[in-house]
């Protein structure tokens, strides 16, 4: 059977999806409850660095984790980014400072710098050539999944009971994440034993070039998602969202929704054209979210964002493996990875500064982010296609 005739979803891409659910689900069930938990800490002026934090190590983490994905494997790679959740959740309730928390912030995005790297270079392995961006929609749904069903999850027990709870349990769904991932047989060739020499990283093993447009647009579109995580917690509370994992819930139905059939229009019309459209829908989105006066409207506006970013993801994904090399997939991958973590940490930040803790200030942030993110179509639209045209 050719890589082409296969079928989407084999046991391996079953499984991958499944330990995707969980490892979102556990990192992302806490985040509605951790700006309160850092007010009560005496840390109120630095929520913004609750996100900033996580993105930047998860950042600086990419080069690593992309060229340990092409040597050692795509599977350990996926093991240590969850460990690493698994730890850092039952260190939570232990370090209670400000200092304390906003460290293990910075730990706990290591994370994400490994295992959605290595996972996206194994579903790149196992799927269909002709479905690619289809398949990379689904294992988007996955991680969406996780995002939308745990958080409001979360809120409940940290209100029933106590935020340590869910530190706890979010440990335990990563460690039943690493449980299926010892599941899956590794994809890359000849893989190497690893060795600390690896970890030595050259300049021309950060950034792989092929890459660079998908992550120039990457930048500017996942930036919306810094300043929804930093400030919208805080609307939720303002506008009287009781439950402000719910808003998060509505963020990824509708980005779980669009999913489902947004990587099958990219695989037929082309990757450039949904991202143009993606980019306007979104933008337009932040500015409802800005202009939100009321739980339903806020909620409506989440899902719009969810919406319109669901549409962009599988697309910008199925791009990069599109024209990347197959021997540099990590990488290419950690190159896009690396601009996602720039772009949310740098709404993370901007919006905390423009929020100031004033509420009057929610309109200016979101329409601050809707002109940044407006930008990846304008370089589509005039410097991207241009440099096509030029060969």
């Amino acid at each position: 059977m050719t890589k082409a005739s296969k079928p989407l979803f084999t046991t391996s891409f079953t499984l991958l999806c499944i330990s995707h659910i969980l490892f979102s689900g556990s990192f992302n069930m806490m985040v509605p409850e951790l700006p309160a938990f850092l007010t009560k800490l005496g840390g109120e002026d630095y929520k913004g660095l609750i996100i900033a934090l996580f993105t930047l190590s998860a950042g600086l983490s990419r080069p690593f984790s992309g060229k340990l994905t092409d040597t050692i494997g795509r599977v350990p790679v996926m093991i240590i980014g969850t460990m690493v959740c698994v730890v850092c959740s039952l260190l939570y309730p232990i370090l209670m400072t400000v200092s304390g928390f906003l460290f293990l912030r910075f730990l706990h995005g290591f994370s994400t710098g490994f295992k959605p790297t290595a996972s996206t270079a194994y579903a790149a392995d196992i799927l269909p050539m002709h479905r690619r961006g289809e398949g990379m929609g689904y294992l988007g749904v996955s991680m969406n999944l996780g995002a939308s069903m745990f958080p409001p999850i979360g809120s409940y027990l940290a209100g029933i009971y106590s935020l340590d709870i869910v530190f706890y349990i979010s440990s335990a769904l990563a460690f039943i994440s690493i449980v299926i991932l010892l599941g899956l047989k590794e994809t890359l060739e000849n893989p190497q034993k690893f060795k600390p020499a690896l970890l030595k990283i050259g300049p021309k093993e950060v950034i792989e070039k092929t890459a660079m447009p998908v992550a120039i647009v990457t930048l500017f579109t996942y930036l919306s998602y810094g300043v929804l995580l930093t400030i919208s917690p805080d609307q939720s509370d303002y506008l009287g969202l009781e439950n402000k994992g719910m808003l998060f819930t509505s963020l990824t139905v509708f980005s779980v929704l669009s999913r489902l059939v947004a990587g099958k229009v990219s695989d037929k019309y082309g990757r450039i054209i949904v991202i143009k459209y993606a980019i306007i829908l979104l933008s337009a989105s932040l500015v409802l979210m800005g202009l939100a006066n009321s739980p339903l409207t806020l909620m409506i506006a989440a899902g719009c964002v969810g919406f319109s970013a669901g549409i962009a993801s599988p697309a910008v994904f199925a791009w990069v493996i599109d024209v990347s090399p197959e021997e540099k997939r990590g990488r290419a991958m950690a190159t896009v990875y690396i601009a996602l973590e720039i772009g949310i940490g740098m709404g993370a930040i901007l919006s905390a500064w423009f929020y100031a803790n004033n509420h009057e200030n929610f309109p200016m942030a979101y329409f601050i982010s809707a002109g940044f993110t407006l930008l990846a179509w304008v370089y589509l639209q005039f410097f991207y296609t241009k440099k096509l045209q030029n060969g």
